[in-house]
């Protein structure tokens, strides 16, 4: 049965405001409160069930036949709302918005809250050291502006973005955007590739005016306010969020990070595993020794933000370096930090009025550590204040129970002492449940009936139970009056003991209603403290980063970086920090890493497993490191500060166009040389060989040949292609390089070293056997092989490496002018100006 199918006419009143308010939210879950339960009708009821494997029944709504209806217990909801985000749909909460014992007719009901893969706020079903990101992308049609938060911090990006269809899926994809909502005139082509990725979409020009404007208050570009402002809208008027935690919006600009694709990020593993896409093994597993999980979320900001202020890195390194220094402190200060628990998050809850008392006490326990963090931080010359914020301290001590319930509605919230009202009706409540315990041993003295016991429960109230051995002794002086017969025993109560019983349940439930008031009260003065609590927890979590960075180079022996304006590499016995740690049976075999200001690529050749990619891998993963502000594996390392790494290592996935290996490796190719400065960091390992040898040849060549003339930024090429070491005699700025091997009888001795030079053997045949190919293939292989290069004798092939240089590309002044435009920030008049300047130049 369809909702749009019925007689609207005919339906139960409860049903027809669920129709109507289904009507509102056609594209969501809408979970139902009746009693105890969640309840789901009509067509959500259908879905659900099968998404949940639940029990499809019906209900009575008035009309001839039952509707479809399922439903999921109002206390276990979490779990399965959990279980509905992660299989896409959205979920609208409906809740009973008044006591029913008190409603006139039916109960009021509306929707609370609109809960999506972007906007959860519950702690079960977020990763705590992760941000869990909702972003808008707003298509402005020759660019697009990339707005992304995550509501449980209140962080909010903003970044203009070029007109790339893949490069804003990556983006996305890097960012790991849970959500995303655009304008309806987003390029249905870039549409169909966000769906791809199973993000969900929604499509709104809805803007949220003269609200939460503080967060961008301080902007000029009308282009990332509207994207801010979309953004807003749904999250305040759509999802029914309480934004007023959320930040001064951060505008994130490339010259203040380094820049990296999603395919860097993956190649060098900075995150996850390439392997397992998990977590461990990770550059941020190496490095993630945080005390909470606001500083773990820091370090994953860090790792995939490195810094190009010199400036601001070296600040980081005085840090890191007084850890060291003052190793007693900095043990000290962990401890404290292990104290103290996600302030972001539970800033988050206070704003949304979803924190409970437990919030409150995790909020007053790390406000007390405060005072000693900040003694320490002082003595260490960190660069950032703490403010300790005693006066809420002291209003939370004062306040909230030490050990209260999960529930707001048991009572237990407020101490003694806090509220006169309060304590007054617990005096009240005590007085009464003084009397019933004495009550009991007055009547066992009256009666001679030495079980009788006095109990309560729900139905009742409080009762005198007696057995039934004892009945006889029960007279009608005694002004029993029989309650229940249970098998072994009968239930009594008398006129006195109700009219106590109406004293205690009376002031027990005042007192619950007062607590309840109090603690909404309190709760809402710790909001008023928001704005100072996200800057203590910016304070705790940068701190945690850099006392993780302290801990991991004194365990490991890393060095503090010396950052160079002079375009050289020198890193003397560097080691790839994560395959250091996973070593167990054999030494780490370090290498060094040296490119003077005249040396621009060093071309790699040796034996697959001899060390290649691990090589190129750890000159990226210690840049990386020195730019986020954390020492090196190494014994010495000067480095240039890197504008832009780009990486080609393996046969990395294609995440979006669905193209061949080889074309995706050549788009990678493209948009490195295309993209990449004077000061970029490139690495490619084995690039061209996913096409015929002397065609990957060729390309390989005249990539390397425009790196060196055309870009002349650091590169390391790693290649099976040995006629390329010939460039080494016609390019100035390319070095060889090889990793060394030994041969013995036919079984090959990877020696982990880079030295100078090149080989031209390799050796693939001996790793074949050391993989376990049968004797009999080897020993077919190895005669074909013979053949092979007898005929390339024969031949006398030689590659042609002096061919001139043909990249002088003639171009025009004006042609140059028009390519270093940035038409993203440039205004109409400032475009129409320099469009009439061209014109007067061509005449």
């Amino acid at each position: 049965m369809r909702r749009g199918e019925v007689d609207r006419n005919k339906l139960s009143p409860m049903m027809k405001h669920y129709v109507e308010l289904k009507d509102k939210y056609e594209d969501t879950i809408i979970l139902y409160r009746l009693g105890d339960f969640y309840e789901m009708f009509f067509e959500d009821a259908e879905v659900v069930a099968h998404a949940l494997e639940l029990t499809l029944t019906g209900k009575s709504a008035g009309l001839d036949e039952k509707v479809p209806m399922c439903g999921v217990p109002f206390h276990a909801a979490d779990i399965y709302i959990d279980k509905l985000i992660k299989k896409g749909f959205k979920v609208a909460i409906c809740e009973q918005l008044e006591d029913p014992k008190f409603a006139k007719g039916i109960v009021k009901r509306d929707v609370i809250e609109v809960i999506s893969s972007g906007t959860i706020i519950s702690t079960n079903s977020l990763n705590e050291k992760e941000n869990n990101y909702i972003g808008c992308l707003y298509d402005f049609s020759y660019g697009f502006v990339l707005t992304y938060s995550d509501i449980t911090t209140g962080e909010i990006y903003s970044e203009i973005l070029e007109n790339n269809t893949d490069d804003i899926v990556y983006k996305l994809l890097s960012l790991e955007i849970k959500e995303v909502i655009t304008n309806s005139s987003i390029d249905k082509n870039l549409l169909a590739k966000i769906k791809s990725q199973k993000i969900p979409v929604t499509i709104s020009d809805n803007v949220l005016e003269n609200d939460y404007n503080n967060i961008y208050q301080d902007l000029s570009d009308n282009r990332v306010i509207l994207s801010i402002k979309m953004l807003l809208y749904y999250l305040s008027v759509t999802q029914k969020r309480n934004l007023s935690h959320f930040q001064k919006v951060m505008i994130k600009k490339k010259e203040s990070f380094l820049t990296m694709d999603i395919h860097t990020k993956r190649n060098l593993e900075l995150t996850e595993c390439l392997r397992t896409k998990e977590r461990n093994y990770s550059l941020l597993w190496l490095l993630d020794n945080t005390k909470t999980a606001m500083g773990s979320r820091k370090l994953k900001n860090f790792i995939e933000n490195p810094l190009l202020d010199v400036n601001k890195i070296n600040k980081r390194y005085d840090v890191v370096a007084k850890l060291l220094e003052e190793f007693i402190i900095s043990d000290e200060l962990r401890s404290d930090l292990y104290e103290v628990y996600d302030l972001e998050r539970l800033c988050g809850r206070i704003s949304f009025g979803s924190a409970t008392a437990k919030d409150l006490l995790q909020l007053k326990l790390s406000l007390k550590v405060l005072p000693k963090i900040k003694e320490k931080l002082e003595k260490i010359n960190f660069y950032d204040r703490i403010e300790t914020l005693d006066d809420l301290y002291i209003l939370l001590e004062k306040a909230i129970y030490e050990e209260p319930p999960n529930s707001l509605k048991e009572g237990f919230l407020i101490k003694e002492g806090y509220s006169k009202e309060l304590d007054e009706l617990k005096e009240l409540r005590r007085g009464g449940k003084d009397f019933i315990s004495m009550f009991e041993s007055q009547e066992r003295q009256r009666t001679g009936i030495k079980g009788l016991k006095v109990g309560f429960n729900k139905v009742f109230g409080y009762y005198i139970e007696v057995s039934k051995s004892y009945l006889p002794l029960i007279t009608e002086e005694m002004g029993y009056i029989r309650k229940q017969t249970l098998a072994n025993c009968e239930r009594f109560i008398t006129p006195l003991l109700k009219e106590k019983e109406d004293l205690v349940l009376s002031a027990e439930d005042k007192i619950i209603n007062l607590e309840y008031n109090l603690f909404i009260e309190i709760r809402d003065k710790c909001k008023n403290y928001i704005s100072k609590l996200q800057e203590v927890s910016k304070t705790i979590s940068e701190i945690d980063v850099l006392s993780s960075f302290a801990l991991v180079s004194e365990k490991y022996n890393y060095v503090r970086p010396r950052l160079s304006s002079a375009n050289e590499i020198k890193i003397i016995s560097s080691r790839h920090p994560v395959v250091e740690k996973v070593l167990t049976t054999t030494e780490y075999v370090p290498n060094d890493i040296i490119m003077d200001e005249k040396t621009d690529i060093l071309l790699i050749t040796g034996p697959n497993m001899a060390g290649k990619s691990t090589y190129m891998r750890q000159l990226g993963i210690i840049a990386i490191m020195a730019q986020i502000g954390c020492f090196v594996p190494a014994k010495e390392a000067t480095l240039p500060v890197f504008d832009k790494i780009f990486t080609r290592i393996g046969a990395s996935d294609d995440l979006v166009s669905g193209e061949s290996t080889f074309m995706i490796e050549m788009m990678e190719s493209s948009r490195a040389i295309k993209n990449a400065t004077k000061n970029s960091l490139i690495l490619f390992d084995e690039l061209g060989r996913g096409t015929a040898t002397f065609d990957g040849m060729s390309l390989a060549e005249a990539i390397l040949e425009y790196i060196a003339k055309k870009i002349k930024c650091k590169t390391l090429f790693s290649t099976h292609y040995h006629e390329l070491t010939d460039m080494e005699k016609t390019l100035s700025n390319l070095q060889n390089k090889h990793v060394s091997a030994i041969e013995e009888n036919g079984n090959i001795i990877f020696l982990h070293k880079v030295k100078d030079g090149s080989v031209d053997k390799s050796y693939g045949i001996n790793v074949a056997k050391l993989a376990g190919l049968p004797d009999e293939v080897i020993k077919r292989a190895t005669s074909i092989l013979k053949v092979y290069e007898s005929k390339e004798k024969q031949k006398d092939l030689v590659i042609q490496t002096t061919l001139p240089l043909d990249f002088e590309e003639k171009t025009s002044e004006i042609e140059e002018e028009i390519k270093a435009l940035d038409i993203l920030n440039i205004t109409p008049i400032e475009a129409i100006t320099i469009l009439s300047k061209l014109k007067e130049k061509i005449k």
